[in-house]
C-alpha cells in the first residue's frame, strides 16, 4: 500500500460514538488537531474531517477545488432535490442568496426584534415561575418556531410541524435510515409548497415576505426556476431549526457551572451580546457541513483525491490554539473573536447569522434579568453527529 492508501483506510476518529459527554467530543478534537488537523473516519462510506482552523478555512474558501453541489453534508442525505443556495456553485447561487440576504439587513432584524423578544419572554416565563425546566425540551426546541412563523409570515402551528418533522428527519439522518428521510423530506417539501401556494394566490408584499420575494425575482431575464424556488424554500424552512435547538442549552450549560459570570452578565447586561459571540465559538453546533473535492487537491499535506467529500468541523475550528489562544477556555471580550467561523465564511456562510444572533442574546437577556440563579438539575443529554450540542438540559430556576 502506498502512504496515501494507509491514510484512506485510517480510522482517525468515530463520529457516532455514543457516549458523549460535554467534553468529550472537544477533548477528542484537541488531540487529534496536534496529530493530524486533516483526520480520517471510515464511518458514513468514509470521509474526511478538516479540524484546524487554517484547514477548514481553507476548504470553505477554495471554490475552485471544492463543490457543494454534489456532497455538502456528512452523512449524505440529500435525496429529494436541488436546494438552492447551498447546494449550487457561484455564479448560479447567488440568484437567491441576494434575495434571502435583504430579509437579513439590520432594519429588517430592528423590526423583527419587538416580536422574536415576545416570543423569548412567552416561552421563558412559566419555566422560571415553575423553577425547574429542561431549557432544551421545553424551550430550545420550541423557540426557533416561534421565530419562524413571525420571520416567515406562518401561522405557529405551521411553523410547530416544521420543526417537529425536521427534528425527526435530522434523527433519521443521524441512524442512516434513508426511507425515512426520504418520506419526511418529502413531507417538508409538501409543506413548502403549501407555503408557495399560499403566496401565489394571495397578495404577499415582495418587501415583507421572502418566499413572495423569491416569486418576483428574475434571473437572466425571466422569473426563478419553479422548481428551485420549492427547493429553496424547503431549504430555509428548515436550516434555521436544528442549530438553535442544540446551541441554547449550551450557553445554559456553561453559565450555570460559572456562577460569577451569570451575575456578572445580570449586573452588566451589555456584555451579552459579546457574551454570546464567544459562546458562539467555543460552542459551535456544526461539524458535518461538508464539500467535496473536484480534482485531487492537497490540503496540509494531505492529499484529497476528486470526489472524496470532507467535513468542515467548525466545532474544533473554532478551539484551535494557534488562532483562539487558551481556546478551551471562555474568554470574554477576546480580541480576535471576529476570526471566528460558527457561521460559515465566503461563498455560502450562513444568512441568517444575525437572526441567530438575535435569538442568543434576547434568550440570554430575558434569561437573566427573569432569574436570581439557574444550575443544572441532571446531567445534559448530548446530540449526535452532525451536530454538536445539547439536546436536553434540567435546570433548576431561582425566580429574580
Amino acid at each position: 500500500m502506498t502512504a496515501d492508501d494507509t491514510r484512506r483506510a485510517a480510522h482517525d476518529f468515530d463520529p457516532v460514538r455514543p457516549d458523549e459527554t460535554f467534553t468529550s467530543a472537544h477533548e477528542e478534537f484537541r488531540d487529534l488537531r496536534a496529530q493530524c488537523p486533516i483526520a480520517r473516519s471510515q464511518e458514513y462510506g468514509g470521509f474526511w474531517a478538516a479540524l484546524g482552523y487554517d484547514e477548514v478555512l481553507r476548504v470553505i474558501t477554495d471554490i475552485e477545488n471544492f463543490t457543494t453541489s454534489k456532497q455538502n453534508a456528512i452523512p449524505k442525505f440529500a435525496f429529494t432535490g436541488v436546494r438552492p443556495p447551498l447546494h449550487l456553485d457561484p455564479p448560479d447561487h447567488m440568484a437567491y442568496r441576494r434575495v434571502i440576504n435583504a430579509f437579513f439587513t439590520p432594519p429588517k432584524m430592528r423590526a423583527l426584534e419587538p416580536k422574536v423578544r415576545a416570543a423569548s419572554i412567552e416561552l421563558l416565563d412559566p419555566l422560571i415561575d415553575r423553577g425547574w425546566a429542561d431549557v432544551c425540551k421545553e424551550y430550545a426546541h420550541k423557540f426557533p418556531a416561534h421565530v419562524f412563523a413571525r420571520f416567515f409570515n406562518l401561522s405557529v402551528d405551521t411553523a410547530e410541524e416544521i420543526k417537529k418533522v425536521s427534528g425527526t428527519y435530522v434523527d433519521a439522518i443521524q441512524v442512516l435510515d434513508h426511507e425515512v428521510v426520504k418520506k419526511l423530506s418529502r413531507r417538508l417539501y409538501e409543506i413548502a409548497g403549501s407555503i408557495i401556494e399560499d403566496r401565489r394566490t394571495n397578495a404577499y408584499d415582495p418587501d415583507e415576505d421572502l418566499t413572495a420575494a423569491l416569486l418576483a425575482a428574475e434571473y437572466q431575464g425571466g422569473p426563478l426556476p419553479a422548481d428551485m424556488v420549492l427547493g429553496c424554500v424547503r431549504q430555509l424552512i428548515v436550516t434555521g431549526m436544528v442549530a438553535p435547538s442544540v446551541f441554547t442549552g449550551n450557553m445554559f450549560v456553561h453559565l450555570s457551572r460559572d456562577a460569577d459570570l451569570q451575575q456578572r452578565l445580570r449586573a452588566e447586561p451589555t456584555l451579552v451580546p459579546a457574551a454570546v459571540e464567544e459562546f458562539l465559538r467555543l460552542y459551535s453546533p456544526y461539524r458535518g457541513m461538508a464539500r467535496t473535492a473536484r480534482e485531487d487537491v492537497v490540503v496540509s499535506g494531505q492529499l484529497i483525491r476528486k470526489d472524496d467529500p470532507i467535513a468542515l468541523v467548525y466545532t474544533s475550528a473554532n478551539r484551535d490554539e494557534r488562532v483562539f489562544p487558551q481556546g478551551d477556555e471562555f474568554v470574554l471580550d477576546r480580541p480576535n473573536i471576529a476570526q471566528h467561523i460558527s457561521f460559515g465564511r465566503g461563498t455560502h456562510s450562513c444568512p441568517g447569522a444575525p437572526l441567530a444572533r438575535m435569538m442568543m442574546t434576547i434568550t440570554l437577556e430575558e434569561a437573566l434579568a427573569r432569574s436570581a440563579s439557574f444550575t443544572l438539575a441532571g446531567s445534559p443529554e448530548m446530540a449526535m453527529w452532525a451536530e454538536w450540542g445539547t439536546r436536553s438540559v434540567p435546570l433548576d430556576f431561582v425566580r429574580a
